[in-house]
C-alpha cells in the first residue's frame, strides 16, 4: 500500500527545548492512525511541521510524495488539519467561512459539498449565523468543516472533541469513519484514549519528543498486557 505521510528523522528545537528528537513514521493510505502522548510530548509540533507552519531543524516530511517544504503548495492541498485552538474570523457567517476556505484552494461552486458537511456536523441551522455568536462546541465543528472543505485525502484531527458534547462526538466519529471507509487517511491525536482504542488501527506513542512505541492497537495491548489502551499508555509512559 502507498505511503500517505512520510516522516523521516525529524528534529525540532525551540531554544534549549528539544520538542522532537529524530521522529520517523510512515503512515499508509487509508489508515486510521493514532498519534498519542502526554502534554509536551511533541504531537502538536509534529503536526505543525507536517502542515508547514513550523520548519524542522532537520529531517523530511511529505504528504502523498510531496515534500512539505520544497513542494508546500501540493502537500497542503492534500492535507486537512483540525487544530486544537479555536481560531476563527468573527466577521463572517459559518457558510461564508467555508466558502472563503474553499476559495483558498481554488474551489468554486462548492456549496453542495459544503451543505453535506454542514448536515453531517449538525451545523445546517447555524449556516447563516455569525461565527462570534457560536458556542465553543459549535466553533469546533466549524473547524472540522474547514479542514474537510477541499476534500483532502489526508485528514489530521488534533484533539477534535476536546470540550464538546457527547452527541457531537458521536456524530463526528460517524462522519470521520465514513470518510476513512471511502479511502481518506485519518491521523488522530486525542486525550480520550477510549476513542483511540475504538477507532485507530495503529498507534504511535510519543514521549519527550521521541517515538517510544509503534504498532497496531491490538499488538500494543497484547505486548503490554493491558486490559485497555489506557493501561498500555500508563505503562509505556512510566517505563
Amino acid at each position: 500500500m502507498a505511503v500517505a505521510v512520510s516522516i523521516v528523522d525529524v528534529v525540532k528545537h525551540f531554544g534549549a527545548l528539544r520538542a522532537l528528537a529524530g521522529v520517523s513514521l510512515a503512515i499508509e493510505e487509508g489508515e486510521f492512525f493514532g498519534l498519542l502522548g502526554p502534554n509536551g510530548a511533541g504531537k502538536t509540533t509534529l503536526i505543525s511541521c507536517l502542515a508547514g507552519l513550523v520548519r524542522p531543524d532537520s529531517g523530511t516530511l511529505s504528504v502523498l510524495g510531496h515534500d512539505v517544504v520544497t513542494d508546500y503548495r501540493e502537500a497542503r492541498r492534500r492535507l486537512g488539519i483540525v487544530p486544537q485552538e479555536l481560531v476563527f474570523d468573527p466577521f463572517f457567517t459559518v457558510r461564508e467561512t467555508l466558502r472563503i476556505q474553499s476559495g483558498y484552494f481554488g474551489l468554486r461552486r462548492n456549496d453542495d459539498w459544503i451543505d453535506e458537511i454542514l448536515a453531517n456536523l449538525d451545523l445546517t441551522d447555524k449556516a447563516d449565523t455569525n461565527m462570534r455568536r457560536l458556542s465553543g462546541g459549535m466553533k469546533r465543528r466549524v473547524l472540522v468543516a474547514q479542514a474537510l472543505v477541499h476534500k483532502p485525502p489526508v485528514i489530521v484531527l488534533d484533539e477534535p472533541t476536546a470540550g464538546v458534547d457527547v452527541e457531537l462526538r458521536q456524530g463526528l466519529w460517524h462522519f470521520v469513519r465514513r470518510l476513512n471507509g471511502e479511502g481518506h487517511t485519518i491521523i488522530l491525536t486525542t486525550h480520550y484514549l477510549e476513542e483511540a482504542e475504538a477507532l485507530c488501527g495503529r498507534i504511535a506513542l510519543l514521549k519527550q519528543g521521541k517515538l517510544v512505541a509503534l504498532d497496531t492497537t491490538a499488538n500494543l495491548m497484547a505486548r503490554h498486557a493491558g486490559d485497555s489502551l489506557e493501561d498500555v499508555f500508563v505503562r509505556v509512559m512510566r517505563g
